[in-house]
């Protein structure tokens, strides 16, 4: 592995209590580390190599993100600069440079809260088979990519390792954490939505879809995990856009779209990826934040 990319870490003398698909989870009580490696998955299924510079891009949109809905909703942010981390992080400071968020220790919420704008990937396949998509009934006669009358919620469960996230309803989420906090979670999901696109067509990015995760912080409903990131959204170039067809896109759809045309079966182990996929993956994430950011 290359001094540029970072698969998995280590920082002995903190206590690792986690590691999800792309970060490594941290005990720093009263707070959490969460350091974003260069990983990536797709299908839920975690890929062999890296991605160069993937974990800083990732950590760059996010706190960008998290400062422009402070507003709209509280998020787990502590410090993100390594200077203001607690000594013990000291010794690891050239590693978690650019990758590293001191959060608060929320509990998580048991729902990916997912608001599309557009009618692509497994929304788009929910639609043709029912008409709807997580129980949300659309126009008929919709093409693929075609935007939609409105934003809507569309939530799913979080996967377990091995397991592929299954859509859900909104009532299934009332059933699960009650209506007064659905509603909460949902009028913020759509207020960050609406902003975001806003912001993004600006720099020639449509926004179609995006997944976000919530908590309760002292019994405070807050923005957790990543924003509006590439592994999280998906981003089309707005002057390439067509309804009826894939999209181009500065997300990870350009590998899933490769993982595509493999004989595999979307389960572990994944296959190797070739150099290209590797150099173009990091190329449009790196345009992401370039133009979202700028």
């Amino acid at each position: 592995m290359s001094a540029e990319t970072l698969m998995k870490t280590e920082l002995p003398g903190i206590r690792r209590i986690g590691a999800g698909k792309v970060r490594d989870i941290y005990d720093l009580d009263p707070y959490l580390l969460i350091v974003t490696t260069d990983r990536i998955s797709a299908f839920d299924v975690v890929m062999p190599n890296p991605i160069p510079g993937k974990g800083r891009i990732l950590t760059a949109m996010s706190v960008f993100w998290f400062k422009m809905m402070e507003d709209i909703v509280e998020n787990h942010l502590v410090a993100t600069e390594t200077a203001a981390l607690p000594p013990v992080c000291a010794p690891f400071a050239s590693l978690l440079e650019g990758r590293v968020m001191l959060v608060k220790k929320a509990k998580p919420l048991p729902v990916e809260c997912i608001v599309r704008g557009y009618l692509s990937g497994s929304g788009w396949k929910d639609y043709l088979r029912t008409g709807s998509v997580s129980g949300v009934r659309l126009p008929a006669g919709l093409k693929e990519s075609a935007k939609l009358p409105e934003p809507i919620f569309t939530p799913s469960t979080k996967a377990q390792e091995g397991e592929h996230d299954q859509a859900i309803t909104k009532g299934d989420v009332e059933d699960l954490i009650g209506r007064e906090l659905t509603e909460a979670m949902v009028e913020k999901a759509l207020a960050i939505y609406g902003r975001a696109c806003a912001h993004a067509e600006e720099r020639g990015i449509i926004i179609a879809d995006t997944k976000m995760e919530f908590g309760l912080y002292e019994n405070r409903l807050i923005l957790i995990d990543e924003l509006l990131t590439p592994d999280s959204s998906r981003f089309w170039p707005r002057d390439e856009y067509e309804e009826g067809r894939p999209q181009a896109s500065f997300d990870k759809q350009f590998l899933r779209d490769y993982l595509l045309s493999l004989d595999w079966d979307q389960r572990p182990p994944a296959p190797e990826l070739p150099p290209h996929i590797i150099a173009q993956t990091a190329r449009k994430y790196q345009e992401a934040l370039a133009r979202l950011t700028a």
